[in-house]
């Protein structure tokens, strides 16, 4: 595979390992996701949001991250609608924190194309992979090459998201989520409220 390597698919699977663990959306989407759902009902959603992060990594490997910078605007508007969305998202789980639950199905809200919706919605994770593919893949070529490269970054997110699902949906952590449903959906909803403010304003 020519521009890759071993070595370097070795430091794009540690970069990208650290940089998934930072706080974001998708974090508190899945954590709530299952919670609230168990690992059956949580698993299609948090399949969506990795699908959904890894599709910013094949952004950036077609180039299309270019057009930001070549039209800010475009990138603008990305941040506003991304951030929109992620308010919305704020207020139906805060205006459902009350509500009570006893192992509801996944609503549409909640399944694969909601969590690569909620991932899309967020260009941060494209100009994330643009820099760290320049950095340590700089002369990456070929279709082989760029397959390689995309399918550890679907690996990676896969790993991260269907683990944190699986580990969050354990019924001993579930018992604790019920027992404080409110809060937790009000803290959830309140983080990603701000994420989405942050979005918009730093348009």
């Amino acid at each position: 595979m020519e521009g890759v390597t071993l070595a370097q698919l070795g430091l794009f699977v540690a970069t990208l390992s650290v940089a998934i663990l930072s706080p974001g959306p998708g974090i508190l989407a899945v954590s709530h996701a299952a919670f609230r759902l168990g690992r059956r009902g949580a698993m299609p959603y948090a399949l969506g949001l990795a699908v959904g992060a890894s599709l910013w990594c094949l952004v950036a490997l077609l180039g299309l991250t270019v057009l930001f910078e070549a039209v800010p605007l475009t990138l603008s508007a990305f941040h506003v609608v991304g951030g929109l969305y992620l308010l919305w998202i704020a207020y139906k789980m805060w205006s459902h924190a009350a509500d009570p639950l006893v192992d509801a199905p996944a609503g549409p809200a909640e399944g694969f194309a909601a969590g690569m919706t909620l991932n899309l919605s967020n260009p941060k994770p494209g100009l994330f992979y643009a820099s760290v593919l320049l950095s340590i893949f700089p002369d990456l070529r070929g279709f082989g090459a760029n397959a390689s490269v995309y399918a550890v970054a679907l690996a990676v997110e896969l790993a991260f998201y269907l683990t944190l699902a699986a580990a969050l949906s354990a019924s001993a952590i579930r018992a604790r989520y019920f027992a404080a449903k409110a809060g937790i959906d009000r803290t959830a909803a309140l983080l990603i409220a701000i994420l989405g403010l942050l979005l918009i304003l730093r348009h």
